[in-house]
């Protein structure tokens, strides 16, 4: 499914229990956007990465995870701000970027990895 998922460009979910699966076995690199209900900026980024996602689908992983509702993963990769935004290539983080920020800005931020 979320490879699938991926090559449509669609915006997935994770959660702690399908992190490993979704984020840290992917084969494409993934950007993940740590965000939270209650945070406005998050929801503002919400639709620069919806069109990242189409935009590099089959390329780029775009996954979101909910830090209240797991907060395991969360606390592994140290979040403290959200939203924080983070390039996991091979299972590792290869670059973070915290604050929403529009898409130009986001892509420069991150074009070195992707």
């Amino acid at each position: 499914m979320t490879q699938q998922a991926a090559e449509r460009g669609v915006v997935v979910h994770a959660t702690d229990d399908t992190f490993g699966d979704i984020v840290l076995a992917s084969d494409i690199p993934v950007l993940v956007d740590f965000w939270a209900e209650w945070c406005p900026p998050c929801h503002m980024l919400s639709p620069v990465l919806e069109e990242i996602a189409a935009e590099l689908a089959g390329r780029l992983r775009v996954v979101k995870v909910n830090v209240d509702e797991n907060p395991s993963v969360a606390r592994n990769y140290g979040i403290l701000a959200m939203p924080t935004v983070s390039v996991f290539r091979d299972g590792s983080v290869v670059s973070s970027v915290v604050g929403a920020r529009p898409k130009r800005r986001l892509l420069a931020d991150l074009s070195e990895v992707l």
